[in-house]
């Protein structure tokens, strides 16, 4: 088994897009992710489906097992058999990040962070949503955390831009000035 990394990743991806319907694609997406976590923390369930001590008959009925489990359609049991064929299921999760990546542009969404020091009221949630919507052009979904550490204001990360706009980072810039002169 090797890993997929990169265009043969992302071309994995275009694969599995062509197969299912556009629109179950974030629910499938998220099944598939506890599928690929649990096959990283799980090395006796990641030997099942990579292992080449177990056949491809074997694995084809893991497969099968776990999609009538997490009732995945029949395309996505054909596209994880074709990757345990293709010796590369191990690179489950990196398909997955082109496929949501993919998914993503295709829907014209962005995926953020924002990262505050209290919980955001949900009127300042939407501003934010407005405000990153006209910077991206695009709609966005945010996921929030809360890190007492910043003291105030907020972090937002939209790929891989970060705008740091907390008392923290704030406070850093001032310092890195000061000791420039």
């Amino acid at each position: 088994m090797r890993k997929v990394r990169g265009a043969k990743a992302k071309k994995f991806a275009k694969q599995f897009l062509s197969l299912i319907n556009i629109e179950e694609v974030p629910e499938i997406t998220s099944k598939l992710e506890a599928v690929a976590t649990l096959m990283r923390k799980d090395r006796q369930f990641r030997n099942m489906l990579t292992s080449p001590s177990f056949s491809d008959e074997e694995r084809a009925g893991v497969i099968t097992y776990i999609c009538q489990r997490l009732n995945l359609p029949e395309e996505v049991k054909k596209f994880l058999n074709f990757l345990g064929q293709e010796g590369v299921l191990i690179g489950l999760d990196e398909v997955l990040k082109y496929v949501i990546a993919l998914y993503m542009e295709m829907k014209r969404k962005v995926k953020g962070v924002i990262v505050s020091a209290v919980e955001l009221s949900e009127a300042y949630r939407q501003k934010l949503i407005d405000l990153l919507k006209e910077i991206t052009g695009r709609d966005v979904e945010l996921k929030y955390e809360i890190d007492p550490s910043l003291l105030g204001g907020v972090k937002v990360q939209i790929g891989s831009t970060m705008y740091d706009l907390s008392i923290k980072g704030q406070l850093g810039l001032l310092r890195d000035k000061l000791m420039k002169g």
